[in-house]
């Protein structure tokens, strides 16, 4: 063999792959993310347990009160029995999740038998979240009548108009200012950064929206401010706060009267410092920064339910009530709104045509469609927003009826097959091995790599190979002692 061809080239092939999705986790995906000593923290506050035991399984929740007076371990056997065999599956998956989120544990009893018992921290502060007792809550120290009380319509209107100025700042939808010229805090900023909602540009520095910051704009509100509050809550021991401390805080306002006020008196100076934070994000109301009152928001009573129906839009109204776009089967879509916010929205995905006062005419075009797919954003998540925010008079039609969503099937599918466009190629890492100087050396190594299950692709003509960069090693070694056997 040529001294030449000892030289053949190897170079590692660039790795195309999906960007990473969004990712949002509920209260119970969050919570077994957290290691166990973290949860045995979190559930020194009988806030904390009550949140949790809320959104429990409705099977879970029944065995947890079964045996929350029980001062003995219970058999996992007289545990099973408890509901039908037809459920034992179910069951199976309760006890997984009851163990992972650390709400009871395994036991044994005498004579091996393996029994069920309730952590003893869980089960000593959800007794007192039932049952009273235990410190009183600092926010619930009595108050004045307030002279400048705030009603339900306003909290509503103030917490969207703060939030709004986040959602205006990611979409780029005119300035970052929102209702009355309130613009996006620091806070804000940064925790957009840090979820990757955001990144610096390269060019400039400037803050520009990422993959997962599209499909961000896309989920309900709840669901939004929840993903949100989960970010800040990763960055709290950076800002000098306690999770556990903010967690429980966030949860007693969840459990809060919609249009009460409540006394900042007494709040740590974290829980202060929180306090201001949830005031700039739009959870919380307050006049003045020192006043010792505020009102929680909606966007905070709701924060951690899953069984929480009711969001609100920019004026403060229910979204069961605030359907306004109409998908018509020649793919022209009509959204009665005046907002920037959800025109710019809309503009995601659609190529808008025209806009009035009130009404906006947009069509899904493939272009268009192709276009929020390169930004990140999913033909599922697509059709979930035209669905989520559909016009009464489309729900009431007869194929809504039938196939159980109001948007013309003909839509929907042409959708899906403009992002199964996209789909038809599978991105793989590897080793290129070319620059052969003979027919031989290209066959012998092609030959190895074949036998050994390695190859990606490979042309005789050209004289072109790529084996997975797990296996280029083993041709790596195989190509030296060929070599040098043949020199």
């Amino acid at each position: 063999m040529s001294a030449e061809a000892k030289s053949s080239k190897s170079t590692t092939s660039s790795l195309i792959s999906k960007p990473a999705n969004l990712e949002c986790k509920n209260l119970e995906e969050y919570l077994k993310s957290r290691p166990p000593d973290a949860l045995e923290k979190l559930y020194n506050y009988p806030a904390i347990c009550l949140a949790v035991y809320r959104e429990l399984p409705e099977i879970a929740r029944q065995f947890v009160i079964r045996i929350l007076f029980v001062e003995q371990a219970i058999p996992q056997a007289v545990v099973s029995s408890w509901g039908s065999q037809v459920y034992a599956k179910e069951n199976v998956l309760v006890s997984r999740v009851l163990t992972e989120l650390g709400v009871w544990r395994t036991a044994g009893l005498t004579g091996g038998l393996e029994a069920w018992e309730l952590c003893p921290t869980f089960k000593k502060n959800l007794k007192i979240a039932l049952l009273g007792g235990g410190r009183p809550w600092s926010m619930s120290n009595a108050l004045d009548p307030d002279q400048k009380s705030r009603d339900i319509e306003f909290l509503d209107a103030y917490a969207m108009s703060r939030w709004r100025c986040v959602l205006h700042y990611m979409v780029g939808a005119g300035s970052s200012k929102g209702m009355e010229g309130e613009g996006i805090s620091p806070d804000a900023v940064r925790i957009l950064l840090h979820a990757n909602l955001m990144k610096r540009d390269e060019t400039d520095g400037s803050p520009v929206i990422t993959r997962q910051g599209f499909q961000f704009l896309l989920l309900d509100t709840q669901a939004q401010v929840w993903h949100f509050m989960l970010q800040y809550l990763d960055t709290c021991e950076a800002r000098g706060l306690d999770l556990a401390e903010c967690l429980s805080m966030l949860f007693q306002l969840s459990f809060s009267t919609l249009g009460r006020d409540y006394s900042s008196e007494g709040l740590s100076q974290g829980l202060l410092t929180f306090l201001q934070h949830l005031r700039e994000f739009g959870l919380v109301y307050q006049r003045k920064r020192k006043e010792g009152r505020f009102y929680p928001t909606r966007l905070a009573h709701n924060i951690t339910s899953k069984n929480a129906v009711q969001t609100i839009q920019e004026d403060g109204s229910s979204v069961q009530d605030k359907g306004y776009i109409i998908v018509e089967t020649n793919y022209r879509v009509y959204a009665y709104t005046d907002s920037n916010l959800q025109v710019a929205l809309l503009g995601l995905f659609t190529e808008l045509l025209y806009r009035f006062p009130n009404l906006v005419v947009g069509v899904l075009t493939r272009d268009s469609v192709r276009q929020a797919f390169r930004g990140g954003i999913t033909a599922e998540q697509i059709i979930s927003y035209l669905e989520q925010h559909a016009h009464p008079t489309m729900l009431n039609m007869e194929q809504a009826i039938n196939s159980k969503s109001p948007l013309p099937p003909t839509v929907v599918d042409q959708i899906k097959l403009w992002e199964n466009e996209r789909n038809r190629f599978t991105y793989t890492e590897g080793v290129v091995y070319n620059q052969f100087l003979s027919q031989g050396d290209f066959n012998t190594l092609r030959d190895y790599a074949q036998s050994i299950g390695v190859m990606t692709w490979q042309n005789e003509r050209t004289r072109t190979m790529v084996v997975t960069k797990n296996g280029h090693d083993d041709v790596k070694r195989f190509w030296k002692r060929y070599s040098k056997g043949g020199s």
